[in-house]
Formats: structure tokens, C-alpha cells, sequence
């Protein structure tokens, strides 16, 4: 079978990528990726044809879905805080973007798989945050996944396109790029602790997340591909674990075998307080997954880390220990 996968030299869409590749079922691989986050690094020595391009490129991305199986639609312009920054950017490419997927899909009967987010849920406190609580996004970000969801689910009920939209919690591990501005909690600390710098901590650091290993999302997706496994409404992508960001510094300097230096600065607009996903509905679907425990995953993300230009002083440091 052929998949492609948009977003295939990011983070989660190039763990994707070799997931894929050692699926027996899975013949051909295709990532679409137009590099503005993602990198061709990322897919180095794995066998997928990266095509470079945008999914607001029509042509282009009725082209690459051609014969297509499967899409695993990933590519979005990622973050909170950047989404704030350029609100109309963001609607663009995550909500316009996702349109023009889906409809790339029912021209040639492509099973699509979607990525949402738990963000969707912005303010309620209810807690796990079960599929069918309301949904408050409070960033433009959030309201883009409410809205690539949607198209899903409409998609699905107007034309009979197979679809699962799957509701994104906190995936970290390798391949998560560091040292920007909107990079995400796991990779800034591990980048900020290998460095010996203080690990910036927005708030009290008494907010919690839900963190998934990336991958579990891999194989996950790669079920869902395989078996075209469908749902008629949301599905959270999570296990319910609860994991506030001050326990996660603990857990990291545990495992680096040190104490680590937090600088606490001001919250952030449009974070929500706390994550934990309900799992039933993802359990049903996926009974044979199994996650993998936050320790494994930081000592994983770690050694990726450590592989990379400019943390030769922290590894010796460890190989010395």
C-alpha cells in the first residue's frame, strides 16, 4: 500500500516514516513536507521519497496523494505561542491546509488519518478530559484543530470518507527540535540540562501535561493506516498519565544524575493549566498498544540529544561519571 504522510520531516511525521517503512503491508512511502519546521535530516538513510512543498499547493498535493491508500495528515503550523504571534498563519495552514488534504483524499478514496489536538479543550477543568467534554480553545492554535477535526468528521459523514481524527496530547522524544522560541517543554528542558543552563520554567511549574512518547503515536498510526481503523468522533491520544513540569525536571535530573537550575518567568498567554486524557475510546480501538513509561521515553530522547553536534561536554561529563 502507498501512505503519505504530510509533515513527513518533522518531528512526529519522520518517527511516522520509519515506522512505516517496517510494515510489511506498507509497500511505498511518500512525506510532503515544505521544511519550514520539519527537516530532510530527519528522514537521512530512511527509505521514503520526500517531495518539498506546501499542502496549500493544490496541484502539488493532488500529485503526491495520487493513488494514494492512505494519508496521515501531520503537516500544521505548530504552537500556541506562534499561532499568537500570526493568528491568520496559522488558520491558513492548519485549518485551509487540512480542507485541501480531505479533498485531495475523496478525489482518489484515500483513507485519511488527522491530527488534532488536546488543546481543543483550552479552559475546561474537568479532569481526565474525556472526548465528549465541550470544547474552549482559548488560543487561534486550538480553534485550528477544533476545526481540522471537524472537516474530518464532515468529510466522513457527507461523502463517506474513511477518517480518524486523533486528538494530540504532549508527544516528545527524538527527532523534537530544541532551541527556538516555540519549542515544546520536553526537548527546551533536555536542551537547557545538557547544556548546563537554567530550565525556564513558565508559571509556578505546578501545571500538568499528559506526555506521550512519540513512538507509541508512530505505532498507533501506522494500526490505524494498516487497519483503516475509523471513528465517528474524536479520539484522545494519550494514556492518562499525569506529569506536572516541576516532577518532570525531577525525573530528568534523576536520570542525568544531578540537580538542575530552574528559573521560573511569567505564564504564557493562551496555555491551558492542566492535561490528562480519558483513553477508553483510544483503548477500544488500539487494545494492542501499550505505552511506554515517561523514564524510558527522557532516557531515549536523552541519548538522541547526545548524538548531536554541540553536547560533547555533557557527554563526556556523563561518560566520566
Amino acid at each position: 500500500m502507498k501512505v503519505v504522510v504530510t509533515g513527513g520531516a518533522g518531528f512526529i511525521g519522520a518517527n511516522l516514516c520509519r515506522e512505516l517503512v517496517a510494515r510489511p503491508e506498507v509497500s511505498r512511502v511518500v512525506a510532503l513536507d515544505n521544511l519550514s519546521t520539519g527537516s530532510s535530516d530527519n528522514l537521512a538513510g530512511v527509505p521514503v521519497e520526500l517531495v518539498e512543498g506546501s499542502i496549500l499547493d493544490r496541484p502539488l498535493l493532488s500529485e503526491v496523494v495520487a493513488g494514494a491508500d492512505a494519508v496521515v495528515h501531520l503537516a500544521a503550523r505548530p504552537s500556541v505561542p506562534r499561532s499568537i504571534a500570526d493568528p491568520v498563519a496559522s488558520h491558513e495552514a492548519n485549518a485551509t491546509g487540512t480542507l485541501y488534504v480531505l479533498e485531495a483524499c475523496r478525489q482518489v478514496g484515500a483513507y485519511a488519518v488527522v491530527a488534532s489536538s488536546s488543546s481543543v479543550y483550552g479552559s475546561v477543568a474537568e479532569l481526565p478530559k474525556h472526548e465528549d467534554l465541550a470544547t474552549r480553545p482559548l488560543s487561534p492554535y486550538a480553534a485550528t484543530k477544533l476545526i481540522t477535526e471537524g472537516y474530518a468528521l464532515a468529510y466522513a459523514s457527507a461523502f463517506s470518507l474513511p477518517t480518524l481524527a486523533l486528538r494530540f496530547f504532549n508527544v516528545y522524544g527524538p527527532l523534537q527540535a530544541a532551541g527556538h522560541a516555540y519549542a515544546a517543554v520536553v526537548p527546551a528542558f533536555v536542551d537547557a540540562a545538557l547544556r548546563g543552563e537554567p530550565l525556564q520554567v513558565h508559571g509556578d511549574g505546578r501545571q500538568t501535561r499528559d506526555f506521550t512518547y512519540v513512538g507509541t503515536v508512530a505505532r498507533v498510526l501506522a494500526d490505524a493506516v494498516i487497519g483503516r481503523v475509523r471513528s465517528d468522533a474524536p479520539v484522545n491520544l494519550a494514556f492518562g498519565t499525569r506529569t506536572s513540569l516541576l516532577e518532570l525536571i525531577d525525573r530528568l535530573s534523576a536520570l542525568l544524575g544531578r540537580p538542575l537550575e530552574v528559573e521560573h518567568v511569567a505564564a504564557r498567554s493562551g496555555d491551558v493549566r492542566d492535561s490528562q486524557a480519558a483513553n477508553e475510546r483510544l483503548r477500544t480501538l488500539f487494545p494492542q498498544i501499550k505505552a511506554e513509561p515517561l523514564e524510558y521515553g527522557l532516557e531515549r530522547t536523552v541519548e538522541w540529544f547526545r548524538g548531536l553536534p554541540g553536547y560533547e561536554s555533557d557527554l563526556a561529563r556523563a561518560t566520566s561519571a
